[in-house]
């Protein structure tokens, strides 16, 4: 069951993503004739007043289709309501509401959980846990490492508190290009070290470190953390919150790939992957699946704003294109590219498919 569950909820997500495509079209009464979840031959599909509605075969994903190539469509070339023929704001509209909708979606997700699970208790300790960015951060060259504690700064203890990070953020920002000396503990052991943020464009200092509260959850009597339920404007701010350092990380994540891609490429996931990791999150508690959607969210929208060929970003890369050059660039060019990369695409994804289910216990109890 969790593993469906799992699968459910990476439909959502493609449903969700493609709803935003196909909301933002009709609400502009540009034609819409067909809304598919996933790709290859239809194995369910329901003909609407004006669109097609189907299931296909391999759910890599879905989309959304409009008349204008359709060589059936019955809509004469130059109606203004067909989308080749609407402004280039109405069309990047209609192709950047997806992202814009999984964004929305894992908000919302963000902040369905905290309302129904609430917020751990926590046992604040002194000092605050840090983890460089990467290898090249100021921290990290500096000697920071992940886990370490900063203690102190400049002699000021940092006391066990909720504010404790933004007391050393403060600290950081307001000496630009100025030796800090930190109380570190790491393990067992308390350690001096120095550290010289770099200042920003905003002329803030900078040291590439992310921060956490040193704190552990309060347990109640069975051994469990204890919650409490915060009300919605605290629920609104921390789930804005949330959402803001999982789109940071995520576009870390995926510059790292770019940057140091042999080292990373390894952490590339697949959709039996993401389900494996689903499901576990679902055998523990069903409510994890929210913040596990909210997650998986953030990733689809990432990854289709790259102007990549066949996604999001590519198309508006191609709207960029004809801005500048006052006219789109020819069919066969745009046709030939995205072809390309739909079947790159379709490719890599059966290649992660088959390659992971390979690696389930299962399959390889299967050739031992």
């Amino acid at each position: 069951m969790s593993v469906l569950a799992a699968i459910a909820v990476l439909a959502v997500l493609i449903l969700v993503h493609e709803f935003g495509h196909f909301i933002a079209a009709r609400s502009q009464g540009i034609y819409v004739n067909r809304f598919s979840l996933g790709f290859g031959p239809v194995i369910w599909k329901y003909q609407g007043t004006q669109t097609e509605y189907a299931i296909r075969a391999f759910p890599l994903g879905g989309f959304v289709g409009f008349p204008d190539d359709d060589p059936d469509s019955d809509i004469p070339p130059n109606d203004p309501n067909l989308l080749r023929n609407r402004p280039i704001l109405d069309r990047a509209i209609v192709i950047s509401a997806g992202v814009i909708a999984n964004l929305i979606f894992a908000y919302f997700m963000l902040v369905v959980q905290l309302g129904l699970v609430g917020l751990p208790q926590l046992d604040y300790q002194p000092g605050v846990l840090v983890i460089p960015v990467n290898e090249q951060s100021v921290a990290y060259q500096a000697g920071i490492r992940e886990g370490d504690i900063i203690l102190a700064v400049n002699g000021q203890k940092i006391p066990a508190s909720d504010q404790s990070i933004v007391l050393l953020t403060k600290e950081i920002q307001n000496h630009p290009n100025q030796p800090l000396e930190l109380t570190i503990k790491r393990q067992n052991q308390q350690l001096s070290q120095q550290l010289t943020p770099k200042q920003g464009k905003d002329g803030k200092g900078f040291v590439g470190i992310n921060l956490f509260p040193n704190s552990k959850p309060v347990l109640g009597a069975n051994g469990k953390p204890v919650y409490r339920h915060p009300n919605p404007i605290e629920i609104a701010s921390i789930a804005a919150n949330r959402f803001q350092q999982l789109c940071v990380g995520t576009l870390q994540g995926f510059g790292q790939l770019v940057t140091n891609f042999q080292q990373t490429v390894g952490q590339v996931s697949g959709p039996v992957n993401i389900v494996k990791i689903g499901a576990k999150l679902a055998a523990d508690d069903s409510k994890n699946l929210l913040s596990f959607a909210a997650i998986i969210s953030i990733n689809l929208a990432v990854i289709n704003i790259l102007p990549l060929p066949a996604l999001d970003g590519g198309q508006l890369a191609f709207l960029l294109i004809e801005g500048l050059l006052g006219k789109p660039l020819p069919a066969k060019i745009q046709d030939g590219v995205m072809q390309t990369g739909l079947v790159f695409l379709l490719g890599l994804g059966i290649f992660l498919i088959v390659k992971e289910t390979t690696q389930l216990d299962w399959i390889q109890k299967l050739f031992q």
